[in-house]
């Protein structure tokens, strides 16, 4: 992360990159400004931005879009807003990797302290030494955000490795929703906690091994945990 972190803001509302802009810089953060997905996407590569503030409504490509193809490079903190505020929205946002999620209108106070927040998670994550998890036939690095089978990468969003980490580096615990999605997130996502099921079954579906002494078990009524048999 640079000394000064950079954010992109991508919104088609000018009102909205003047405002949260002004912000910003009083925080001693700069900031650059997209107005449609395409630019966003392309902004990305030239700015290489510490944090993207992306809109879900905008021309020519949807923030929900954008935000797919970024995650097939890059990790990079993505904050999503929307003025819908429909739980789809907020769902399929938090399944594409974004780290947090905004419904309009909002304080620009709120976005610059779910920046702060984000970009203070992301520094004390890279502060930390490269963890990596080992299991039969199984290994979680989330140094490298890569989970092996046998050896070989499995295709695995952040999102879904920081959800099969947390369980697997504590066997045995179990984790409630609420619990996962404000480790994994942050803080607490109210009334959003079904994307936690879509997670684990994301996880389970790119795990599907036979004869091997671990596995995600779901305790009915409370959450999952990662049992490995002795």
């Amino acid at each position: 992360m640079n000394d000064t972190p950079h954010i992109l803001i991508c919104d088609d509302q000018p009102a909205i990159h003047e405002t949260l802009g002004a912000y910003l810089e009083n925080e001693g953060y700069t900031y650059s400004s997209t107005y449609d997905g395409e630019a966003a996407l392309k902004a990305v590569q030239e700015h290489m931005p510490d944090l993207i503030v992306l809109d879900i409504m905008m021309p020519k490509l949807s923030g929900t879009d954008v935000c797919r193809e970024i995650r097939k490079t890059s990790q990079v903190p993505i904050i999503m807003l929307t003025a819908k505020g429909e739980e789809i929205d907020r769902v399929l946002g938090l399944e594409l990797g974004a780290d947090d999620y905004i419904v309009k209108p909002f304080s620009p106070r709120e976005v610059v302290a779910r920046i702060k927040a984000v970009l203070r998670r992301m520094s004390e994550q890279a502060a930390e030494p490269p963890n990596v998890l080992r299991f039969e036939r199984l290994s979680i690095d989330l140094g490298c955000y890569e989970v092996q089978l046998d050896g070989k990468p499995v295709p695995f969003t952040p999102k879904e490795v920081e959800v099969l980490y947390l369980l697997a580096s504590h066997p045995g615990q179990v984790f409630d929703r609420e619990q996962i999605l404000s480790k994994v997130w942050g803080y607490d996502y109210f009334g959003d906690t079904r994307v936690v099921d879509t997670q684990i079954k994301r996880v389970r579906r790119k795990l599907q091994l036979e004869d091997v002494p671990w596995s995600i078990r779901t305790i009915y009524g409370v959450g999952y945990k990662f049992e490995v048999k002795r």
